[in-house]
């Protein structure tokens, strides 16, 4: 049964590729004379070891320069999971709408099929709406226990294998606010880890925390956002205040609640330099059947709205329980500006010092015992909608560098 599900997954993986670069080669086809940038891939994380590749790019601009589709394959050697490829089709119809397509496949465990939709973006209208679906197979997770002092030797892997339908619909009272539901759909197998020289999970926390676990997870939120660019914001603040219940499937027993709000604020000092800050907060008022994976974590390059949260000097989710807090301060100053083919490109450096930790009881104070990371941004910026980053953070635990697409807040 396992091989054949495999089977199937490979084959669904290999017509996704197939799909998407045919999309890609009519969106080449169709655009006058793309620019083309090739991106040499070098990445060392935590989690993930040491990736090395190609990052061949091409950028297709609309009749005004503005880049509004990007078509980016890749080739790249990991040290845990071998030859890899992947295929990444993202599109910007226009200021209210944007999509993407991602799908990749390795060696060994990998495999990932994002796709996003996303209409509304603006606020515009009196709806906004956006939807995913995502299917991953992923070997670089850890899990170093319960808490904001795990020892790093307690180090453990495990595969996750993720299957995840969302939709969340905003009713726009004005532009600055929204009504916000969310739903999300969420089947995760933990499985045996595979990684090399690392326990796997179950040998140091038992053979329980292996298993399925499903989730359907609702949630409100009130949105406020006076941001003067959704992508390269210079002024103004974003404040997302939720609350959620989260129950095994449509008709299961109630697995937590959460509550919590998530904050970013933006000056612009001079014209070329931004001070950038993110806060963070959630709290899980009831925890009845819940999984390792579903409590609150910092670590990691990325924050996600009521999820994990950053702390770049540290692979992902380092640091697990109950609640958590994380505050970053980063000064956006750009330093270069050039063109490519009709393009516009700026080169942004970003020094930035991120706080952030976990801990159990609601009592206890968010800003007490914080870990502490320094480091630096570089960015690459082509509005008005694309940022590249390679972030290089240090930790208590050494340095990290983390590359991708978008600000990490």
């Amino acid at each position: 049964m396992e091989i054949a599900r495999s089977r199937c997954l490979v084959a669904a993986l290999v017509c996704a590729l197939t799909g998407l670069a045919f999309a890609a080669g009519r969106a080449l086809a169709d655009a006058p004379a793309p620019a083309f940038v090739p991106i040499p891939e070098i990445t060392t994380d935590p989690n993930s070891g040491t990736t090395v590749g190609l990052l061949p790019t091409w950028l297709v601009e609309d009749e005004d320069g503005r880049i509004h589709r990007i078509i980016a394959p890749d080739i790249q050697h990991n040290t845990y999971f071998g030859w890899g490829a992947h295929g990444r089709l993202l599109d910007y119809p226009s200021d209210e709408v944007r999509w993407s397509a991602v799908v990749g496949v390795s060696e060994h465990v990998q495999r990932k099929i994002d796709l996003e939709y996303e209409n509304g973006r603006l606020r515009d209208t009196r709806w906004s709406f956006s939807a995913s679906l995502l299917y991953t197979r992923d070997g670089t997770p850890r899990f170093y226990g319960i808490g904001n002092n795990t020892p790093q030797s307690d180090a453990t892997n495990y595969t996750s294998e993720q299957e995840l339908a969302a939709g969340q619909i905003g009713l726009n009272l004005t532009q600055a606010w929204q009504l916000l539901y969310a739903a999300r759909l969420q089947q995760v197998d933990v499985l045996p880890g595979t990684l090399r020289g690392i326990p796997s999970i179950q040998t140091l926390f038992g053979p329980g925390v292996l298993g399925t676990t499903r989730e359907l997870l609702n949630r409100l939120a009130i949105v406020y956002d006076t941001r003067n660019d959704l992508t390269v914001p210079s002024l103004g603040t974003r404040w997302f205040a939720y609350g959620g219940i989260a129950t095994q499937g449509a008709f299961g027993p109630a697995q937590y609640s959460e509550a919590g709000v998530d904050g970013s604020m933006f000056w612009a000092v001079r014209r070329a330099t931004v001070v950038a800050t993110h806060v963070a907060l959630r709290y899980l008022p009831s925890i009845e059947h819940i999984a390792f994976w579903q409590l609150s974590s910092v670590g990691g390059d990325r924050s996600f709205l009521g999820g994990p949260q950053p702390l770049r000097g540290f692979g992902e989710g380092r640091f697990t329980d109950r609640n958590s807090f994380s505050l970053t301060a980063e000064l956006r100053q750009s330093v270069v500006n050039i063109g490519i083919f009709r393009t516009h490109v700026e080169f942004e450096l970003a020094p930035f010092l991120e706080l952030g930790k976990v801990f159990e009881r609601p009592s206890t104070s968010p800003v007490s015992h914080l870990h502490p990371v320094y480091g630096i941004g570089f960015r690459g910026i082509a509005r008005p909608f694309v940022v590249g980053y390679v972030d290089v953070g240090y930790g208590q635990e050494g340095a990290t560098v983390f590359t991708g697409i978008n600000y990490p807040f």
